[in-house]
């Protein structure tokens, strides 16, 4: 069981809102994942989770970004 949290992922890549969106809705696929917000200036994507960071980071990856804890 993994306690709820807030997680911060830097993601590379997003160059638009589109590219925050795809990765927005690709963290939101993952189960157990309460709120995303991704920010392409800051390179990043805050998410509140009771999920397995690593399963995060794939979500990411698989939606065609660089993704790191």
């Amino acid at each position: 069981m993994y306690s709820h949290m807030s997680t911060i992922i830097t993601v590379e890549g997003m160059t638009c809102g589109h590219c925050e969106q795809t990765v927005e809705e690709a963290l939101q696929g993952v189960s157990n994942v309460t709120d995303v917000t991704a920010h392409r200036e800051a390179e990043q994507a805050r998410v509140n989770r009771d999920a397995d960071v690593m399963v995060l980071v794939q979500a990411v990856e698989g939606a065609g970004y660089t993704a790191h804890a």
